[in-house]
């Protein structure tokens, strides 16, 4: 009988990547590869990388010096870089790290089997091409084995937007979308091995624009609609969205898709006008409240979620005070906020620099904030009922965690439910980070 060769796979930054590295897994698992959690028991290590964070770059050459060590002990382990950084570093990573076996982008993982078959005969593969294959219809998922009861799926890739600050267009490509059918066939495999709950991913998700049926281009909404009458799916999210593409049907599916969870995250990025056009994010602060108003009247109870970036190149008090003000004005149940720094290529690089102090205490401003309106939101979630789907047990006895319909992470105390259900409760305490809950009958 022969062994199984390990692969691990550490993966860096968004959903995207998690669905990613599933589909490379998955892939690989047809060369006889079994995933296993540490990276010293592997025979081959593949890092899948992002781009977006401060020095992405120098953080997987960091790793990748210490993966060397652990080459020097195994000289017959692979390494192999995947992802953004591969897509935009290329063979500057082969040249820098003599220990990588493959580098490959993150339009060409279809391609692992035949590459990791080229560096298993002792050869390197370096591909960063756009092809022009479906590479999901190849990564489609090879193994029947029950699946979490929640599940990334990507249908959307890449962005025609070019906002100043962002490497995706560069790394991803144009905006590309999935057939309906070939997402629904997807969905109902993912369903059929436990899941309940799926997120639609892209890098602009709410672009979506993929070939139904019928031969025409259907929306998000239409997908989503589509995605409703699964029987044995329960609850829908997508990530991530861009303010100019929230149209009308699908604000309306908010209010009325019963399945369509009431949480949105639909980044903004800043407050200020100014920034807002120097960054080509080609909406307003104005434009971004108004379709937030829209969208509320649509579901009055939805949470809404969004990014901020602090310090953009020449972004004054005035500007930030901007951003302030907005986020005073929508009320986040959760943000996430940074500090900007350059990414090469990119137009906002060759700015003039904000101070990296006063982008310091800006950020620390800006999460004080969004810290505070946080706490508030779940602090009036006390008292509520809600449902939650049971993800895992707790760490205490008798506990079970899951996540309410706003995306809340809930702790249900003296709980007999198990894994996948979906179980009413009421909310007895809101943590810092979480919520504590009791089983309704």
């Amino acid at each position: 009988m022969t062994t199984p060769k390990k692969l691990f796979i550490k993966t860096y930054g968004c959903q995207m990547n998690v669905y990613d590295s599933e589909r490379m897994a998955e892939s690989l698992g047809g060369q006889g590869y079994v995933e296993t959690r540490t990276a010293e028991e592997a025979d081959m290590i593949l890092l899948n990388t992002c781009h977006i964070r401060e020095k992405a770059a120098e953080k997987v050459y960091s790793e990748l010096g210490r993966l060397k060590a652990l080459k020097t002990e195994n000289p017959d382990l692979k390494i192999g870089v995947t992802g953004c950084v591969a897509q935009a570093e290329g063979e500057e990573i082969m040249r820098r790290q003599p220990a990588v076996d493959l580098v490959v982008g993150p339009q060409s993982y279809h391609r692992l089997p035949q590459m990791e078959a080229r560096v298993r005969a002792g050869q390197t593969a370096l591909d960063t091409d756009f092809p022009e294959e479906d590479k999901f219809e190849t990564l489609k998922g090879r193994t029947k084995a029950v699946r979490a009861p929640s599940a990334f799926l990507t249908v959307q890739e890449g962005c025609d937007k070019f906002c100043a600050f962002c490497v995706v267009p560069y790394t991803r490509g144009a905006e590309a979308s999935r057939p309906v059918t070939r997402i629904l066939d997807e969905a109902r495999e993912l369903v059929d091995r436990g899941v309940r709950e799926l997120t639609l991913l892209g890098q602009n998700v709410n672009a979506y624009h993929g070939t139904g049926p019928d031969g025409a281009e259907h929306s998000l909404a239409q997908l989503i609609w589509a995605l409703n009458d699964i029987d044995g799916l329960e609850r829908i999210r997508f990530t991530t969205s861009h303010p100019n593409d929230m149209t009308d049907d699908l604000i309306e599916a908010h209010g009325s898709c019963d399945k369509l969870m009431p949480y949105l995250h639909l980044p903004v990025q800043s407050g200020s006008d100014r920034i807002l056009k120097r960054m080509n994010r080609s909406h307003t602060a104005e434009s971004y409240l108004r379709v937030i108003e829209r969208i509320r009247a649509a579901r009055p109870d939805i949470l809404m979620s969004g990014d901020f970036i602090v310090g953009f190149p020449e972004e004054t008090e005035e500007d930030f005070q901007a951003t302030l003000d907005l986020i005073e004005n929508v009320r986040y149940g959760y943000a996430y906020s940074f500090k900007y720094s350059t990414r090469p290529g990119t137009p906002a690089a060759e700015r003039a620099q904000v101070d990296a102090d006063v982008a310091d205490e800006r950020l620390q401003r800006i999460q004080a904030l969004i810290t505070r309106q946080q706490q508030e939101i779940q602090n009036a979630m006390v008292g509520r009922d809600l449902h939650v789907l049971v993800e895992k047990p707790g760490r205490n006895p008798g506990q079970m965690v899951g996540k309410s319909e706003y995306l809340h992470a809930v702790h249900i105390e003296n709980s007999d439910a198990a894994v996948g259900d979906i179980v009413p409760v009421r909310i007895t305490e809101a943590k810092r980070n979480s919520l504590a809950a009791i089983r309704r009958n």
